[in-house]
Order: structure tokens, then C-alpha cells, then sequence
């Protein structure tokens, strides 16, 4: 697996719409809609209250006629790339890419014969838009499964390779990878492995990876461990929830890791029996109030003088508390001393002025 310079994984570049998945991009942040996609409405104001939290390409089910052709209606009122997501129908995917989807997901192993795939993707080459493999363990073919005894990483990599090679017998190469399973262990190895066999861009993430809390978690160590590798062009955090939840999370993983800036970051201690200010009181005030931050910013909230000072200093903003007071500090200089009963006030304050002058 060859890397760039910044250590992420070479791959070479696809456009879904005017969004770059691979190369030297970002790594983009996507989400599905639950809603009915030939709700109209109800699908296009989805996907703006996911875009204005930072979704970047969003993703709709066309499970039926319908919602292929409520596509072209839904991309005039919104201003993200559409993907529609295909299963068993080929001819789904074909009336999507005509009522103008930007990317098709496949899942080849349920689309049926070679000939299925092959309409499909030769009207993804007509349009230029890419189709992304989507392999899953709940759905490898009977064959793999029959070969391998159980959907493990050799099985999914296996499946998602032997797709990806008759795309390219046929002269197609706009394609995104993404093998996921709900056993993160599996989805890890199995993603490694791709990543050694080819430079298509990666899609990652846990598949059916639970509620949003414990979901988030899962899906942090999956996406994140092969992130800190430098495997991953795109990611989609998948959530039994509210998907706005997908794309908070979602930017947790990439902020922790330094590979995008978006949103509020808080450090603060886990507290001990040195703290003897509210610090938990603190942290859940100030969470529900920077859950609508967008510019990246970084508060700390510290409980007593062991890395107290030392935390908030580094920090763009920090507060180092003490008995029943707290130290403000901002981008490493003290400001003042705050009683305990005006932190989060104070905080609230000097945080949105960041926001109105950054």
C-alpha cells in the first residue's frame, strides 16, 4: 500500500458531482436519508437540515420506481451530490442515473447475472458518474460464503476484488470501493486487505452498527483505526437514530484525528476527588449549547491543578478551575478569574465572540 506524503493511502480520484472522493481530498463525510424518498418534501428538507450540520453527499433508498424518478425533483432544491442506493433491480439503477443520480451504490452480489451489471455500468460510463461496490456481510454470494464457511475479511475482500475486476474487463474504473460489516474486527481486516489490492478510493464504515451512543463508538474504533492508518477517502458513520447524529459523529472521528476541522471540540478532565467545582455540570451545559457550532474551536474545562492549567493554556479557549472558581484562559493567556457560578455564562460568551471574529 503505497502512501502520500501525509501518510494517507494513495488513491486516485473520483467526482461525485463537484465533491472529490481520493487523492490528496479531504475525507468527505456522508449520510443516507430515512426518509421515504418519493416524499418530496420530506426528503429534500432531510437533506438540507444534513447539509447545513456538514453532510457532503448524501445517499437515498430507490427501492421502487417512484423514487427513481423523484431524484431529478430532489437534486433541484438541494446542493449536495445524490447517490441512489440499488439493490436487486438493475433496472432501478438505470432509471436513477437518467433522472440524474451523481453516483450509483451497488451492491453487485444482489444485482443478479454479469449482464445486469454491465447495463448498469455502461450507462454510469454514457453519464460520467461513479458507481460505488458496496459489499456487505449480510449479503455475500452464495458461492463466497460457501467457499469461505462464514462472511469474514477474506470473504468480503474477495467478493468487493471480483467485482471490481469485471468493472474493469469492461473498461470502467469510476469506482469506489466500500466492504463494511457489523463485526468491526472483520470490517478493519477486511478493509486492509482492499487496500493492499488496489488504489480505488475506499468508503468506510460499520454496517448496522447500532443506536447512537453505542453505534458511535463502534464506528469510531472501525473508521478510526483504519484512519490512523491512512486507509479511508470517505466516510459514513451509520446510526439506528436521527442521521444529523451520523454527521456529528462523524466529525468527532475526523477531528480527533487531525484530518478535518468542524465544530467544538471539548477537553475536559473525567474529575477526581482533588476537583471541587461542578466540572460535569459544566461540560453537559456547554455540550447542548456548541452542538450548533460549525467553525472549529477548542474548549477545555479542567477540574484542578494537576493539568488543569496546562490544558486550558493549549486550548483556544480553557478555564482551569479551582475552589468553587476557574481561570479563563485564551489562546494560552490568562484573562481572569471566574467565580463557578459564571463559567459556563463567560464561556458562552467568549466562545461565540471566536465564532463572530474567526
Amino acid at each position: 500500500m503505497e502512501k502520500s506524503g501525509s501518510g494517507r493511502r494513495k488513491s486516485h480520484k473520483v467526482f461525485v458531482g463537484n465533491v472529490c472522493i481520493g487523492g490528496d481530498s479531504p475525507v468527505v463525510v456522508q449520510s443516507m436519508t430515512n426518509t421515504k424518498t418519493d416524499d418530496i418534501k420530506s426528503t429534500v428538507e432531510q437533506i438540507r437540515i444534513l447539509s447545513a450540520a456538514g453532510c457532503e453527499i448524501i445517499r437515498v433508498a430507490v427501492p421502487d420506481k417512484r423514487s427513481a424518478e423523484s431524484l431529478y425533483k430532489i437534486k433541484e432544491q438541494i446542493n449536495v451530490p445524490l447517490v441512489a442506493d440499488i439493490h436487486f433491480d438493475y433496472k432501478l439503477a438505470i432509471l436513477s442515473i437518467e433522472h440524474g443520480a451523481d453516483k450509483i451504490r451497488i451492491n453487485p452480489g444482489n444485482i443478479g447475472s454479469e449482464t445486469r451489471v454491465l447495463k448498469i455500468l455502461e450507462k454510469a460510463a454514457e453519464k460520467n458518474i461513479p458507481v460505488r461496490i458496496g459489499v456487505n456481510s449480510g449479503s455475500l454470494e452464495k458461492d463466497i460464503l460457501s467457499k469461505f464457511g462464514h462472511p469474514g475479511a477474506e470473504a468480503l475482500a474477495e467478493s468487493a476484488m471480483r467485482h471490481v475486476k469485471f468493472c474493469e474487463k469492461n473498461g470502467f474504473r469510476n469506482i469506489v470501493i466500500s466492504v463494511k460489516a457489523s463485526d468491526v474486527r472483520v470490517m478493519i481486516d477486511a478493509n486492509r486487505i482492499i487496500a493492499q489490492k488496489t488504489d480505488y478510493p475506499i468508503h468506510l464504515g460499520v454496517t448496522e452498527s447500532g443506536s447512537v451512543k453505542t453505534g458511535a463508538i463502534r464506528s469510531a474504533v472501525g473508521i478510526g483505526a483504519l484512519l490512523a492508518q491512512g486507509i479511508g477517502d470517505t466516510i459514513r458513520v451509520s446510526l439506528t437514530g436521527d442521521p444529523v447524529e451520523e454527521i456529528k459523529a462523524a466529525f468527532l472521528i475526523l477531528n480527533s484525528l487531525h484530518l478535518r476541522k468542524r465544530g467544538a471540540t471539548i477537553i475536559s478532565c473525567p474529575t477526581c476527588g482533588r476537583t471541587e467545582t461542578d466540572v460535569t455540570g459544566i461540560v453537559e451545559e456547554l455540550e447542548s449549547e456548541l452542538k450548533n457550532i460549525t467553525k472549529p474551536i477548542v474548549v477545555a474545562v479542567m477540574g484542578c491543578a494537576v493539568n488543569g492549567p496546562g490544558e486550558a493554556r493549549e486550548a483556544d479557549i480553557g478555564v482551569a478551575c479551582g475552589k468553587r472558581e476557574g481561570l479563563l484562559f485564551k489562546k494560552g493567556e490568562v484573562i481572569e478569574k471566574i467565580p463557578e457560578k459564571d463559567i459556563v455564562k463567560v464561556l458562552k460568551q467568549e466562545i461565540q465572540n471566536w465564532q463572530d471574529n474567526t
